[in-house]
């Protein structure tokens, strides 16, 4: 049985980042159609009822399974400002025991791009995920050539830590990746967190 866990929100400087929820629909389908092209090099294959309302109710409600097992936290970010979606940010593949790790994934709207939402969001989710959710490490990959989400996990303080051979099907193929990673400032600690 999985326990009841409080709704997450965490706020930056200029959004809320929160779970997904049924009303947001109109929002994420919007913004996901005016994007495509400039979503679709760095993102797998769509599927064709992708932008679909099925489709994401499928998406809200594993987001909430997924939150409430402790495996991931898939949040929307919000601008306070005007209540718009710019994105969504997923920390996912939460690994506890030794590891105490996961990884985060992120898109945003062409709309709001290079605009320092997603180093907003970078960093507060992974200072939500280490003084939070007691993580140690947050991984994350991208395209080589994808300068943009490069540089926004590089201001949000990860390190380059090497190339990952075909590590996703990315746009129809199998793609090269390069991996970065955040280390919790502290490591000394004990190593029995999360452990009970």
């Amino acid at each position: 049985m999985l326990l009841r866990r409080p709704k997450v929100r965490i706020e930056t400087e200029r959004m809320t980042l929160r779970l997904p929820q049924h009303s947001d629909y109109r929002a994420w389908s919007g913004l996901r159609a005016e994007s495509r092209g400039f979503l679709q090099p760095w993102e797998p294959t769509w599927s064709r009822d992708h932008l679909t309302r099925k489709a994401f109710t499928n998406r809200v409600l594993w987001a909430e399974r997924t939150y409430k097992a402790d495996t991931g936290l898939p949040a929307f970010m919000i601008n306070r400002e005007t209540g718009e979606l710019v994105g969504a940010i997923t920390l996912d593949n939460i690994r506890r025991g030794p590891a105490q790790a996961g990884t985060i994934g992120y898109w945003t709207g062409a709309r709001y791009a290079r605009q320092g939402y997603m180093k907003e969001a970078i960093a507060a989710l992974v200072h939500h995920a280490f003084t939070h959710m007691r993580l140690s490490r947050i991984e994350a990959a991208c395209l080589p050539e994808n300068v943009a989400s490069r540089g926004a996990l590089e201001k949000a303080g990860f390190k380059y830590e090497g190339v990952a051979q075909a590590y996703l099907q990315i746009n129809g193929r199998w793609r090269n990746h390069v991996l970065y990673s955040a280390l919790h400032p502290d490591r000394r600690g004990p190593t029995s967190i999360g452990l009970a």
